[in-house]
């Protein structure tokens, strides 16, 4: 199918989804309004800055943009395109979501995992690429159509208080099928980059990463010697980070997630399963129980220690051999080394414990269990980071904003402004530990 499609088919994918109902994966009909539609950030400052601390832009789990060139032996469906010039959108096009397209898509989008290896590579005929890199047009707006907002209200504050867009505030999108066990070459690029920016505008550079580019961030940090980070980094700036993992990623490889939009789960599922940054985000044993009971279903309850039973229940044997390879990147939580700003949402109730039916794992969860969290990432997970208060000569502020969702960090007032104050250097050690 061509990734370009009447405008009006795009309009229908949009109406379908916005009417559909929550689904039982927990992602929200306002979820999908601040997506669509993001919110505008204040158009005037407090005070315009114009010596503003250098910062990057790290995002989360689909995150940014793909783009794909294909040369492919075959297709799954006729009407898929099997041969390219140039390479086109692969995430996010809209377009790909409708009838036969998802086919398309699936079949571009999917990795293809080696066991002797670790590693995945594309799938054969498929080159894929990450751009605007050092840029943020691919995290401020997943489609070219730019209906689908990311990053966009922060960096439009982030303008309005002074600072300039592809300049002193950047993007390090990646590569986010793949754990960062598999990006060695980003993490180079990365490096490059804050050295690029330190000497550029003479000052350490500020991280600022959202869900899982919290775990790149750190893992990169873990890389460093405390030196460099001494010299070219300014504080870590986290956003809603799931630093034991989360519970959903659970869901997501045994049932499906369909981002909210009118599919099928479990046709998605197909390519979930073939990412290994999914299985990289189960819930590590430092945030949870051993006894703690994540998938329940009427023949077995899995918990920490069953995880390579749940793999094979579900048909999915390669996630354990992922998840083996990627669990150890992280599980002593090492302190970053540099100044830290944990900033997460509280006191929304968030899955953590899903329950099935005979079904599983072909069938969606019955049933879930809440607790508090952000929606996303449950409070045992975001809450890891002040543990480093103790292992650190650097400090560590832990901000809690309640009621703020998962996603909504990056558009809700009270999380921009604590922001804000951070890279103007207006946060207190009042405000260490905050619950707003």
């Amino acid at each position: 199918m061509s990734d370009h499609s009447p405008p009006g088919f795009v309009l229908s994918l949009i109406l379908v989804a916005l009417f559909i109902p929550p689904t039982a994966t927990n992602f929200t009909f306002p979820w999908f309004i601040n997506v669509l539609f993001p919110p505008v950030g204040p158009e005037d400052a407090s005070a315009v800055q114009y010596d503003v601390p250098p910062l990057i832009i790290v995002p989360g789990h689909t995150g940014n943009r793909l783009e794909a060139k294909l040369n492919k032996p075959a297709v799954v469906h006729w009407l898929c395109v099997i041969n390219t010039n140039k390479y086109f959108t692969l995430w996010l096009n809209l377009n790909t979501f409708l009838p036969i397209g998802i086919d398309c898509w699936i079949d571009n989008m999917r990795l293809v995992y080696n066991r002797t290896t670790g590693r995945n590579s594309n799938a054969p005929g498929v080159t894929t690429r990450v751009p605007g890199f050092g840029k943020t047009y691919s995290v401020e707006f997943l489609d070219t159509l730019k209906l689908t907002g990311y990053f966009h209200t922060l960096v439009q504050f982030l303008v309005n208080m002074g600072y300039t867009r592809d300049e002193t505030v950047r993007a390090a999108p990646y590569d986010w099928r793949m754990a960062a066990y598999e990006q060695e070459e980003y993490f180079d690029k990365l490096k490059k980059l804050i050295e690029e920016m330190r000497v550029t505008y003479g000052k350490p550079v500020y991280l600022l990463g959202h869900s899982m580019g919290n775990l790149y961030i750190l893992h990169f940090l873990k890389q460093q010697p405390q030196e460099w980070k001494d010299e070219f980094v300014q504080a870590f700036i986290s956003l809603g980070a799931p630093w034991g993992g989360t519970v959903k990623s659970l869901a997501v490889l045994a049932s499906g997630d369909n981002y909210g939009l009118a599919l099928d789960p479990l046709k998605v599922r197909e390519q979930q399963r073939t990412t290994s940054s999914n299985p990289w985000l189960l819930p590590s044993r430092r945030a949870w129980p051993e006894d703690h009971i994540f998938i329940s279903t009427p023949t077995y309850n899995y918990t920490y220690n069953d995880y390579r039973l749940f793999f094979t229940d579900i048909g999915y044997e390669d996630g354990w051999h992922k998840w083996q390879n990627g669990k150890d990147l992280l599980s002593d939580l090492p302190p970053p080394g540099v100044e830290v700003y944990c900033l997460y949402g509280a006191g929304v109730p968030t899955p953590v414990t899903y329950v099935y039916d005979e079904g599983f794992p072909s069938s969606q969860p019955v049933k879930i269990v809440y607790r508090a969290g952000d929606n996303t990432v449950s409070m045992n997970s975001l809450s890891l980071c002040r543990e480093w208060k103790d292992q650190q000569k650097q400090k560590v502020h832990v901000i809690e904003l309640p009621g703020t969702l998962h996603l909504d960090l990056i558009y809700e007032v009270h999380a921009i402004e604590n922001i804000q104050n951070i890279l103007l250097q207006n946060h207190s050690q009042r405000q260490t530990d905050s619950r707003r």
